[in-house]
């Protein structure tokens, strides 16, 4: 059973680039060449906002309640970023995440609950893809959206963002579900941005990552639950960590459990 399902998951990959081929080159050959700047406009749109939102609201926020560099926080997770542009999802680096987290000083009380309810409520780069695709769509078929119309779907869309899950394709899907409840006349327009949701995908995951990592440690300094000698080291580089094994051996602890020090051995 298990190659079975390897298999048919081989076939869809393989096929996928097919797919959002057929996708774009439908939208193209309707509208003409200018669908493709419309779509080069919303996702540079995209990745700028999403940028502006990382390093200027998240870091300027780190900075000013704990001190932190936002860049050297995002240098020590590297590896993390690297996997989820890869792969898409933001899920694949959440143990990374929480084992990094509990390296840097955060207690595992504190990342073990921040962490997987951020992945379910802390979607910040999803809340940014539906309202801006939204707009996007509404735009793209005629159909502006007002000013309420605007500020009512941007509360809407933010609220259906907490039920996307952390996997590739589900802000495609949450969009297609919050238009379909709020605009039933701009559910075609989802179709305009299929072909490019891949590269959006890849930014959403990055961003939810971010988020939810500067949340961990804003709730660990909150509650008096970070170790702060422990994240200057380690974001200075003094004390790296263990890549291979993701334990430790400096303090011997498994997954870099602060809280129950047992044998690195162990």
């Amino acid at each position: 059973m298990q190659r079975l399902v390897f298999r048919v998951l081989a076939m869809i990959m393989w096929v996928a680039p097919i797919g959002a081929f057929g996708a774009i080159a439908a939208v193209v050959g309707e509208t003409g060449v200018d669908a493709l700047k419309a779509l080069a406009t919303i996702m540079i749109a995209f990745y700028i906002t999403c940028a502006v939102f990382v390093f200027g609201v998240l870091g300027l926020i780190l900075k000013v309640a704990t001190g932190v560099n936002i860049f050297s926080l995002l240098k020590y997770l590297g590896r993390e970023f690297l996997l989820i542009v890869s792969t898409s999802s933001s899920e694949t680096a959440l143990p990374r995440l929480i084992a990094k987290m509990n390296h840097a000083g955060v207690s595992k009380s504190t990342s073990g609950i921040v962490v997987p309810t951020g992945y379910s409520f802390n979607l910040d780069g999803t809340a940014i893809y539906l309202t801006m695709a939204s707009i996007f769509i509404a735009d793209a078929m005629n159909m502006p959206l007002s000013i309420g119309e605007q500020v009512s779907l941007l509360v809407f869309m933010v609220i259906a963002s907490k039920g996307a899950a952390g996997v590739t394709g589900a802000g495609l899907a949450t969009l297609a579900g919050g238009l379909s409840s709020h605009r039933p006349e701009l559910l075609d327009g989802v179709g305009l941005i299929v072909g490019i949701d891949r590269f959006m995908s890849e930014a959403r995951a990055v961003t939810n990552f971010a988020g939810n990592s500067v949340a961990t440690i804003l709730v660990g300094h909150w509650t008096g639950t970070l170790d702060r000698s422990q994240l200057d080291r380690v974001l200075a580089g003094d004390d790296p960590f263990d890549e291979t094994t993701m334990v430790d051996d400096d303090h011997g602890y498994t997954l870099a459990d602060h809280d129950d020090p047992v044998p690195a051995g162990r």
